[in-house]
């Protein structure tokens, strides 16, 4: 196939798949119970032993790993080699608590590179292609495997980064950027600075990876339409490895698994058990081929959708749908389960940018959230009673999505701040 970077792999018999599996899990399992103790003591805990899991008939068995425990074991406690072979970290921000340190051996990141290169030829890039990275570089993943991903391939990147949205638009033109890599919210941002200043006819993107933070399918369509591109979603997390551990194919129909680096399960979030394919539940994820800094069934708190259908593309990898929320940070408010995603829909639908923010509080015992809105300045007017009209409508289309009242404020153009990573989306002010 012409659009697969691996097509050997990606297009394997489920038979073959189902094979790596079996072999990889086996041997990651005895590799972690060798040689990390903390591994060890959670499987002597449960009276597991390597030579109990044959398969990944026996995956069930192993004990969960969360974010807690990479905190607990931080830094070193859950590293699986020699530091000695290990030639990269990668972090997450740690904003709710101990970073999130993940290792690498040059194996691991030729396989993330690998899997990263597989996503930019899914949607379309071939060593002709100018890359555009603007993910963080950095203890971020996302420069790191674009960067990797795109050189992998052999196309010309351009290490760009976040921020400096003029150099990032002048190198664009100039050096006629195809592939653009980067945060929805900001490819958001681009594609409006971009439109504002009439330089549509300058840009010569074919297409864009956006992961990172969860979007819309409205919010898809709007870049998509605004700067004639398709527009691809990627998943990823630090814990695992990082942007590629899923991808969209030219389909579009959810995104495909490594499955030969990864296996994912999803389950019942609060009992801890399997969830068929094909119904929604907590993303799960074993690394199978990572040296460093393997994890067993590690929780994702992503809920999702898998897929084993055939995709018209060929592939055979099990697919992921686009994460429907978290379970740890979807918003409760009045007993009602209130995703941020849903909120963008409606506003996309109604015809407003994905500028906005949520802010929840709780007055008196009850919940209370309120709703920022930029509207554009086509929908900018003086007058109160036309304003307080689109509230109106705001008001009753939330209601019907989410079953709750919104307290919506319309606010000018460029009143709410701009993100150049990951959008801030809402604030909780509770305390709960």
């Amino acid at each position: 196939m012409n659009n697969c970077y691996q097509p050997d792999i990606e297009t394997a018999p489920r038979e073959q798949i189902k094979a790596w599996q079996d072999e990889r899990l086996v041997r990651t399992v005895k590799h972690v119970y060798d040689h990390v103790e903390y591994y060890r003591n959670k499987m002597k805990a449960i009276g597991l032993e390597p030579g109990d899991i044959k398969s990944t008939e026996d995956l069930y068995k192993l004990p969960f790993m969360s974010k807690d425990d990479l905190r607990e074991a931080y830094p070193y406690g859950l590293l699986a080699m020699p530091l000695k072979d290990c030639v990269r970290i990668q972090s997450t921000s740690g904003t709710t608590g101990k970073r999130v340190v993940a290792f690498y051996t040059q194996n691991d990141i030729d396989m993330w590179d690998e899997c990263c290169a597989r996503a930019l030829v899914a949607a379309g890039a071939t060593p002709e292609d100018v890359v555009h990275v603007s993910y963080g570089y950095g203890l971020f993943t996302g420069g790191a495997g674009f960067n990797g991903g795109s050189h992998k391939l052999g196309s010309l990147t351009l290490p760009m980064s976040s921020g400096n949205t003029d150099r990032q638009i002048q190198f664009m033109t100039d050096l006629h950027s195809t592939i653009l890599c980067c945060t929805p919210s900001y490819a958001a941002y681009l594609t409006e600075t971009i439109c504002e200043r009439g330089l549509q006819d300058q840009i010569d993107l074919k297409a864009g990876i956006f992961g990172a933070e969860a979007w819309s399918e409205e919010m898809r369509h709007d870049i998509e339409d605004k700067l004639g591109i398709k527009a691809y979603d990627i998943y990823g997390l630090t814990e695992i490895s990082g942007p590629g551990v899923s991808y969209e194919c030219q389909e579009q129909d959810g995104m495909h698994i490594n499955e030969d680096n990864f296996i994912a399960e999803t389950i019942d979030p609060k009992t801890g058990k399997p969830v068929p394919d094909g119904e929604k539940g907590e993303l799960v994820f074993t690394s199978i081929t990572k040296e460093a800094f393997p994890l067993i069934r590690y929780r994702t708190k992503d809920i999702c959708i898998l897929n084993n259908e055939p995709c018209a593309c060929g592939r055979t990898f099990k697919r992921m749908s686009k994460p429907l929320g978290r379970s740890d940070d979807m918003l409760i408010v009045k007993g009602v389960n209130v995703f941020p995603s849903q909120i963008e829909t409606v506003l996309m639908n109604e015809g407003y940018p994905a500028n906005y923010l949520i802010t929840v509080t709780r007055e008196n015992n009850s919940d209370k959230i309120e709703l920022q809105v930029e509207i554009t300045n086509e929908m900018f007017s003086d007058e109160l009673s036309e304003v307080s009209k689109r509230e109106k409508k705001l008001v009753n289309a939330l209601k019907s999505m989410l079953g709750i009242y919104v307290d919506v404020r319309l606010v000018a153009p460029k009143t709410i701040e701009r993100s150049e990573g990951k959008a801030k989306r809402v604030i909780d002010k509770r305390n709960i």
